[in-house]
Parts: C-alpha cells; sequence; structure tokens
C-alpha cells in the first residue's frame, strides 16, 4: 500500500518551540527547528509540511515569518516547493558545515539518531537553555545496564517498604495494591463505560466526543486498504504490527510530537491500557521491584497493574509544573509513569530543566521513563510541547492512543520503545493477543498518510476549545471563588476547592442536584491534598456545560449551609 504524495497529504502540524524572550527573531528560531528536524531525520524526505497559513496560524505568527523562513530553507537546499504550492523536505540534504551558523542557528545541536541506539541527547532547537545543559551534565548509565542486563545484583530496592508506610519525604508507597479498588472508583462519572448513574449533566473526565469520528474519511481509507493491501498482510504477522503503521506513525510523531523514532522500534497494541501491561510484566520480567507514579493519577491502569504484578508503587507528588523530581531521586524506583506534556489531572507541564533531571535521574539508575502522551494533541493557549522520548531514546519509552483523538473503541495504540527492550515487549505482546487487528492498523496507516488525521484535529481543537471556554466563564459567572487550573490544553479542568468546602461533600451534593463530577482525591496514592474537581467537557454542549456549573452552585450553596 503506497504513501500517498498528494497534495491531499499535506501536514497541518508540525512541532516547533518559539522562545519569544530569547531575542532571536521567529523566522530565524522556525528556520533552526526545521533545519534540526531535517539533518536529524525527525523530518524524513519527501516529508510535507504544512501550509505556510496552517503553521503561522498555530504558532501565533504572521505568515510573513513562515513565508521568510521557508524561503531561506528552501534557498539553502532543505525545503523544495512543488505544484499545487505546497512544500517538501528537500529529497537529498546539503552538507551540514555553513548556512546553519549565527544566531538560532541548530548547527551545533544534534539528536538522536531514528533507532536510538545510544546516540548523544541534545535539545531540540526551541528547548530552553536550561534543558540542553542539563543533559549535557552528570555521568550517565548506558543503555546495556541497569533493567536492560535483568536485576541488579544486591539490589536493596523495595526492601525498607512495609505496606502502607512512608520510606522518604514527598512519597508514598503501596505495595500488592488491590486490583478491584481502582476499578471501582471510575465507574459512574469518570472513564469506564459500563453501568453508572444517570446524571441530568455529566462532567465525567476521559470521553472524547465520538459523534465527531470522521466516518467518511476512515471508510475510505478501509476502501483503499481493501482494495490495495497484498495478501500477505491478512495473514500472522509478528507481534510489533503492520510495516506500513509503524513507517506513518513514525512520520507523524517526528513531525508532530518531536519524537526519535523508528519503525524497527514501533509495537502496536489495544490501547493504552495494553500498553502499560505489556511494559509492566517486561520490567518485573527484568527484575524490577518498584515502580512511580504521579501523585495524584489514574488509578485505572498503571497503578493498579502494578500492585497485581507485585510491584511496589511510589507516589511523587506533583505540583503546578508536574511531578516534583526531587522526590523521584529518593523514591528509588525502577521505572516511573509520567505525564510531562499535561499531567493527568491536575494539567501541569514538566519544565525543561525538570524533564532533563529526570533524564539524568534514569540515565545514572539505568532506570526507564515511561511517557504517557494522552492528549497532547489538543491545545489551545499554549505553544506545542515536545515528547520527551525526542531527547532521550534510550530510556523513554513513548505511549500514544487514538482513544482521546479518535474513539476509544477502535482499541488502538502505539509504543516507541528503546531498542534494547522492543524484543520483551514485542514477546509480551504475542503471548497476550498474537498481535492487533490487522484492517484496523492498515487503515489508521492509510488515515495518517492522507493528512486525514492531520485534518481531524485541526477540525476538533476549535470545537473543545469552545467548551473549555464555555466551562470557564461558567465558573467566573457562578463560582468565582474555584481556581482552574490545567486550561490550555486537553479535555478536562481541574478546579480546586477554597480551603471551607470539603470535596467529598460537594462531589456528594452534586449528585443529589443530578450532577455527575469527580473529585481530584480519589486520584491520590498518599490521600493528601488540596481538594479540587475534574470537569471533563468533552462531550458536553456549551449550554450542558452552563448548566452543570449552575447546578455545582447550588450544590456547593447547599454544603456551606445558610
Amino acid at each position: 500500500m503506497g504513501r500517498s504524495r498528494t497534495n491531499s497529504g499535506l501536514a497541518e502540524d508540525l512541532l516547533i518551540e518559539l522562545d519569544r524572550d530569547s531575542g532571536v527573531s521567529l523566522h530565524r528560531q522556525i528556520e533552526a527547528s526545521i533545519r534540526a528536524g531535517i539533518r536529524s531525520g525527525r523530518l524524513r524526505a519527501g516529508a510535507s509540511l504544512p501550509p505556510t497559513r496552517t503553521l503561522a496560524a498555530g504558532l501565533g505568527v504572521s505568515r510573513g515569518v513562515v513565508v521568510e523562513a521557508y524561503q531561506q530553507l528552501t534557498a539553502e537546499g532543505y525545503l523544495a516547493s512543488r505544484s499545487g504550492g505546497y512544500t517538501q523536505v528537500a529529497a537529498s540534504i546539503p552538507p551540514t558545515t555553513t548556512a546553519a551558523g549565527g544566531p538560532g542557528s541548530a548547527a551545533s545541536m544534534t539528536r538522536p539518531d531514528r533507532r536510538g541506539t545510544g546516540s548523544s541527547v541534545a535539545a531540540s532547537a526551541g528547548l530552553s537553555a536550561g534543558l540542553s545543559a542539563g543533559l549535557s551534565a552528570g555521568p550517565g548509565v548506558g543503555p546495556g545496564d541497569g533493567l536492560s542486563a535483568g536485576p541488579r545484583a544486591g539490589s536493596s530496592v523495595g526492601s525498607s517498604v512495609v505496606r502502607g508506610t512512608h520510606p522518604s519525604a514527598g512519597s508514598s508507597a503501596v505495595r500488592g495494591t488491590d486490583p478491584s479498588a481502582g476499578l471501582s472508583a471510575v465507574r459512574g462519572t469518570g472513564f469506564d463505560g459500563g453501568p453508572g448513574p444517570k446524571f441530568r449533566v455529566d462532567f465525567g473526565y476521559g470521553r472524547t466526543d465520538v459523534s465527531q469520528f470522521p466516518r467518511a474519511a476512515w471508510l475510505r481509507s478501509v476502501r483503499t486498504v481493501l482494495t490495495t493491501t497484498p495478501n500477505d498482510r491478512f495473514a500472522y504477522l509478528d507481534g510489533r504490527g503492520v510495516p506500513e503503521l509503524h513507517e506513518a506513525l513514525c512520520d507523524y510523531l517526528d513531525r508532530v510530537r518531536g519524537t526519535a523514532s523508528h519503525p524497527d522500534n514501533v509495537v502496536i497494541c489495544n490501547g493504552y491500557g495494553q500498553g502499560i501491561s505489556l511494559l509492566i510484566q517486561v520490567l518485573v520480567g527484568r527484575g524490577a521491584r518498584r515502580i512511580a507514579l504521579e501523585d495524584p493519577s489514574s488509578n485505572d491502569d498503571a497503578r493498579v497493574l502494578a500492585g497485581a504484578a507485585g510491584l511496589d508503587v511510589v507516589g511523587i507528588p506533583v505540583g503546578p509544573d508536574g511531578v516534583q523530581v526531587d522526590a523521584l531521586h529518593r523514591a528509588e524506583a525502577d521505572a516511573v509513569v509520567l505525564t510531562p506534556s499535561h499531567q493527568w489531572p491536575t494539567g501541569g507541564v514538566l519544565s525543561a530543566a525538570a524533564r532533563a533531571e529526570v533524564i539524568r535521574w534514569a540515565e545514572r539508575r539505568g532506570a526507564l521513563v515511561i511517557e504517557d502522551d494522552y492528549d497532547a494533541e489538543y491545545r489551545y493557549d499554549r505553544s506545542p510541547v515536545g515528547a520527551m522520548q525526542g531527547l532521550a531514546p534510550d530510556h523513554v519509552v513513548y505511549c500514544g492512543t487514538a482513544s482521546k483523538t479518535l474513539a476509544p473503541g477502535l482499541r488502538l495504540g502505539w509504543l516507541v520503545v528503546p531498542a534494547h527492550l522492543v524484543a520483551d515487549v514485542v514477546e509480551a505482546k504475542v503471548l497476550a493477543d498474537r498481535g492487533s487487528p490487522v484492517i484496523d492498523q492498515l487503515t489508521f496507516a492509510d488515515f495518517l498518510a492522507r493528512g486525514e488525521f492531520d485534518r481531524h484535529l485541526r477540525r476538533m481543537r476549535p470545537v473543545y476549545r469552545r467548551r473549555r471556554d464555555a466551562l470557564l466563564n461558567a465558573l467566573r459567572t457562578h463560582l468565582p471563588e474555584l481556581e482552574p487550573a490545567g486550561i490550555a490544553a486537553g479535555q478536562h479542568v481541574v478546579a480546586w476547592l477554597p480551603p471551607d468546602l470539603d470535596e467529598a461533600m460537594v462531589v456528594t451534593a452534586a449528585a443529589r442536584h443530578g450532577l455527575g463530577i469527580n473529585g481530584v482525591g480519589p486520584y491520590r496514592i498518599t490521600g493528601t491534598g488540596p481538594g479540587g474537581l475534574i470537569f471533563g467537557y468533552a462531550i458536553l454542549s456549551e449550554s450542558a456545560i452552563a448548566e452543570g456549573v449552575a447546578l455545582l452552585a447550588t450544590a456547593i450553596r447547599e454544603v456551606r449551609g445558610p
């Protein structure tokens, strides 16, 4: 099945991070970012770039700034204009000796190669100086050490942990978590799709508007697959999935999320739930004893699975800017699961310096960072934030899914795995189900290659943004004392309660008034922290959102009493 190279396959998204305080002109920063992406292989020969108007709108700059950057890169031989007025990466790129010098240049910035085999780690253009400086400091542990080499001899990890105790300040440990505990907590207004209470308005989180699923475009891809796919693709394949999807995902993820992926390192799975299950199996098989999770974090996947597998679960506190890395150093964990681009549920973004420190921690311990990039495509008031995997592909597993962008019923997920772990993850996948459905994989590959996924995201961003704005306006009107957080991206907002309001009482009172909403408390590992409410808005109309906030205001007045 050939990849589309027509105008219909135009890219509509491209990861470029701009620093407006750097003193470097914006067009120079755009040039440097694209140039670095081409040199590193993140943007491959023949890849289509977004139209200048589309990229300018996404970056919040004038179209002329993007046009100037494209023209300069075309003059240097990095880009080529094609008939129809669109721009592609040139078939061959110029030598890397000149042209890139001067302010904003990426001449000295290197990235890992697409296979991730221990090449140097450095910042991509646009990342802060703190990140690039942090990555170059301190000794590292090579990819052949730590978890890649099996259990560490004489390791004391987990030996001092007692059930329910706190081994160090700022972290907590849970051993042998009851698998049913997390699942029961999400029934009703959360992710779970099973039967639960019916509410007049339900702010349940973790749901995407499946009524907007692009049926016509998906059907076109299904027809293409059924009429053009060779017969051998329908036979048993290896557990990694079909090559067409590996290629399409690498093109997309490298361009939009800034990963350093290689098709050989991609494993297709049945959503994030199966993906994290496979990774936990591999960790246990390699001798891991303790896994660190953000606190608060989801209680229906990694926490449940890790506890059932016998791993110690350590909670690492989350602040406004994501996980507190100093607590991670004290946790003595073999792996950490992070949502660095939009922490769930608080919405914090892990800073560049903190990302560098997490990677240093992983290198020193020979530990694994599991990056859950669950909703990074939906951003409204901020520049894109690149994936951590692109900075350290030997130490970071990138986890993605179509559940929030297309529909959870597709059960499509993907892992970009360090090369030394691929065989183990594939073995676990084969034992689990012998591989994910081929037709769905091939359909998604065609959908990606044609640019339909980009178009769908571009269409949905303003839809979700209007709903987000309706929520924020309603909170300002009816409940100005609540503090919204994590509003710049995603499909939910957390609002912190004032100290005089008890979270559980507010949730209970809201249910009496026909409003479904979750508190933050059930997702804490330590059980301590400020009260907050999670507003999932993705499937609600703007009028339903306003009605729901009004119901919540009534419930809060009831809690406060006369």
